[in-house]
Formats: structure tokens, sequence, C-alpha cells
């Protein structure tokens, strides 16, 4: 696909996916396209953060599945930190609250993984210009989103996790233990275990399984997520 009129600069970018065959394919496309610079690859949370700090892209594609940190957490890190690069998130799911939640973080745009190159690229250009853009198959959830705060809330809300308690719930979910963890985010492990313990009274879960199928559901993490990831930040 040729490059927009409107795209007239390189843009570079960070990409993010926990699958390496995405990520190979993808790269192998971007280098097609005259104006898309795909300057770093990333296969998980922290190496993304760390691609990021690097390379200062114009715009992070990132999955919102990703192990040892998810993307919603990880771009409200990096918009606090870095707000002049925009994030597009490209996933699988296409659930209102998690495209929502990714929006609200701070993304500049959502992509399905089932749309096209093509419409990957214009996403690109688009949020390059400080536009938004949902994937045409999500346009629905605004609408519903637009009328839910008209009307109000029309069920109870689920529990708001903070940002450590996601990162808890996503860690043991990869399978880390409470002392690999403790470890990793410089904490007791009495420390991690009371946090896990208050999380699962919060949602009203039992045991690190049922935490398990929450973090799946919320997409804080994946089937795939590969467990003893580093998290040096």
């Amino acid at each position: 696909m040729p490059a927009s009129p409107l795209s007239r600069t390189r843009i570079s970018v960070v990409l993010a996916d926990d699958h390496r065959i995405l990520r190979e394919g993808l790269a192998a496309l971007m280098s097609r396209e005259p104006d898309l610079d795909l300057v770093a690859t990333a296969e998980d949370g922290p190496s993304m953060l760390r691609q990021v700090r690097t390379h200062m892209p114009h715009v992070l594609v990132t999955d919102l599945s990703m192990p040892g940190l998810n993307g919603i957490d990880a771009v409200q890190r990096l918009r606090a930190e870095l707000p002049q690069v925009q994030v597009l998130c490209l996933s699988v799911h296409d659930e209102d609250r998690l495209v929502l939640a990714m929006i609200e973080a701070g993304a500049s745009g959502y992509v399905l993984k089932d749309g096209s190159f093509d419409e990957l690229a214009l996403a690109l250009r688009q949020v390059m210009l400080g536009r938004i853009y949902i994937s045409p198959a999500l346009s629905g959830v605004m609408v519903r989103e637009m009328r839910r705060r008209k009307t109000g809330p029309a069920m109870v809300e689920s529990p708001t996790l903070t940002a450590r308690e996601r990162q808890l719930v996503q860690l043991f979910s990869e399978g880390y233990t409470t002392n690999e963890i403790a470890e990793q985010l410089h904490v007791s492990p009495k420390t991690v275990a009371t946090h896990r313990e208050n999380v699962l009274h919060k949602l009203q879960l039992r045991g690190v399984a049922e935490l398990t199928r929450y973090a799946l559901r919320e997409g804080l993490s994946s089937l795939d997520a590969t467990p003893r990831t580093s998290l040096n930040r």
C-alpha cells in the first residue's frame, strides 16, 4: 500500500508481541512501506519498555496481553514518562472493557489482529498525525460507552485493581512463585503474600487457579505467556 500524501515523514516503530512469527511477518511487511521504519521488536512487557526508552519511536505497536507486564500497565507508564510516543494496540481481544481500558490508559488506537496489514499501516499513519484510530469492527464499543455514560452504569462494576495488584495477578498467573516476585519487585515475600490475599478477597476468588482464569479473561495474561520472563525495568 503506498504511503498517504499526509504521511511524508518516516514513522519509526517499535513492535511488541510475544509471537515471533507475527513479529517477523510484520517486520517483512513494514520493510516494504517507504514511510515505516521498524527500529526494534520486543517479546515481553519489560523488554518493550527498554526498547521504547532506547529508541524513542514515533509509535509503539503492542499487544494487550504481554508476558511480564501487560499492555495496559505498560502504556500507562509510557504515557506518564514519554507522552510524545504514540501507542497503537494490536490485539485479538475485542471485549468492550479491554478496548476501553487500553484507550483510557493512553493508547491512540486499537486494531484487531484479524484485520489486514493495510489497516494497521493506515492506523500507524493516523496516530502519527495525532489522531485516534479504532478498527471499524470496534465502532460499537465507543457508541455503547457513550450511551452508558449518558444513562449511567447498567450494572455493578467489577472491583478496580491498582497497577501493582494487576502486575501481581499477571505474574502469579504466569507461574512465578511468591519468592521470585518478591525478589524481582524488591519487596518482601510477606508483602507479596499480603497483596495476593487482598486481591483474592477483593475479587472474591479462591486460589491461584481462579486468579489465573481471571487474568486470562481480563487480558492481563495469555495462554501463550512464557513463565520466568525477566522483569528488570
